[in-house]
């Protein structure tokens, strides 16, 4: 007697995706056993009548991601399926053949042993397909709280990039295929990939600066998985990116003093926005950390504040500037009349725009191996931060000693605050100027 073999869906044991377990059903002679086959679809995929897994058109495809999202496997491995079961049911009838041609009589449960005891699993044993967005997830999840809030982004970006990498190549995007050569493919397709607004037709595009901040946020991602456990190649530490410098958007002393001295009395909204811009010039801080500012923080002509990213709080002395402000501001509740970051990125274009802040800089950027050039006047490119990067350029040009700016601000490192000290191009003139003149 030959056994019979059925595969089924176990629709009791469906996920929160909507998938259910593939189980492989054998009856001989009056006994019936069960046995996981490794695979789980949602139903619309399987055929139980043609006993198969559906071939699926393009359109019925995004369909079901609309529906199911992630739980819709690539065709290319939908057909890995059916070949797994095509491969499982030759195993049975040859394990079958065996017993016959040895003239040994044979049961249900020694037909399932020697399943069991085959070198060749049922199903290979490969990372999960989802299994990288998965964990993409988790890491937002576990450590959004305590990150600045929207510095997650970044992670979401990536994942979005990878599931666009994934869909071109038509193959699953898993860990333990990320070595040297997937960080170099991934770094092309983020060359040449674009998205196009439907409503405004701009084109969206990443430049290197941008591709290497994937790039990096990937390899971050990586080390975090290799910390949980997930089997990792570990090809992609060889990897180098490279980096291209960010020009260094800053004020120079007769701009600042022409945003100081603007008058803007007529115009209340200006004023404020101007107020809490020069605020951050003279004292270093970022947006994020003038958002947090309290009176309570100001004793004694300085600010002990803890910053978004310092543990230990960072004094800053108040100077003529920063306590005119206060001064200007001390009837409310906050020290500085605070308003949301868009917000400021925008008003802050304007106000610089009537202290005719207009110099021409030019922006450099490249696209791979492609370079771009534009020329934008300067009030353009003022936003929020650069009222720290002033801080910085005209502090080193007064004479203040780098560390002593870098106590200040909260670099850590001379590596990232080494920049500022090479653009000040003024100060070296005046540098060589007292020295030779």
């Amino acid at each position: 007697m030959e056994a019979t073999v059925k595969f089924i869906l176990r629709h009791d044991l469906e996920n929160k995706k909507g998938e259910q377990p593939l189980m492989l059903v054998i009856h001989l002679a009056g006994q019936r056993k069960v046995i996981s086959t490794g695979i789980k679809l949602i139903p619309n995929l399987w055929s139980a009548d043609k006993q198969e897994i559906k071939d699926i058109t393009v359109k019925q495809k995004t369909l079901l991601e609309k529906q199911f999202s992630d739980a819709v496997p690539q065709k290319s491995i939908l057909i890995q399926y059916q070949d797994e079961l095509l491969r499982l049911r030759n195993q049975i009838r040859q394990i079958e053949e065996n017993f016959r041609l040895n003239e040994i009589p044979y049961n249900l449960e020694m037909l399932v042993e020697k399943i069991k005891e085959s070198k060749k699993p049922l199903i290979k044993k490969t990372e999960r397909t989802d299994l990288v967005f998965d964990f993409i997830d988790k890491y937002i999840e576990e450590n959004e709280l305590s990150r600045v809030k929207g510095s997650m982004v970044v992670y979401k970006s990536l994942k979005k990039h990878l599931k666009n990498f994934q869909d071109e190549r038509r193959s699953p995007i898993r860990f333990e295929d990320m070595d040297y050569s997937f960080m170099q493919s991934f770094q092309n397709f983020l060359i040449k990939w674009k998205e196009v607004n439907p409503e405004t037709g701009y084109v969206h595009t990443l430049y290197n600066i941008s591709i290497a901040k994937q790039l990096s946020t990937l390899k971050t991602f990586l080390g975090y998985a290799i910390i949980k456990g997930i089997n990792v190649n570990n090809g992609y530490k060889t990897f180098k990116i490279k980096r291209e410098k960010l020009e260094v958007i800053a004020l120079n002393q007769k701009e600042f003093d022409s945003l100081y001295e603007l008058d803007l009395k007529s115009n209340k909204r200006l004023d404020q926005v101007r107020d809490i811009f020069l605020f951050s010039c003279v004292t270093g801080y970022r947006y994020s950390d003038l958002r947090q500012l309290k009176r309570e923080h100001i004793k004694n002509d300085e600010i002990r504040l803890t910053t978004t990213k310092t543990k230990e709080p960072l004094v800053v002395p108040l100077t003529r500037i920063s306590k005119e402000i206060l001064k200007k501001y001390e009837d409310m509740i906050s020290p500085i009349p605070m308003i949301s970051n868009q917000k400021l990125n925008k008003y802050v274009k304007e106000v610089c725009k009537l202290a005719e802040i207009n110099d021409p800089v030019e922006i450099i950027r490249f696209k791979g191996a492609k370079r771009y050039a534009s020329l934008h006047p300067k009030h353009e490119l003022v936003s929020a931060h650069t009222g720290r990067k002033t801080f910085v350029t005209l502090s080193l040009a007064k004479g203040i000693p780098a560390e002593v700016v870098m106590k200040i601000t909260g670099h850590s490192d001379y590596k990232s605050f080494k920049r500022y000290v090479e653009v000040d191009e003024d100060r070296k003139r005046n540098a060589m100027s007292l020295a030779w003149d």
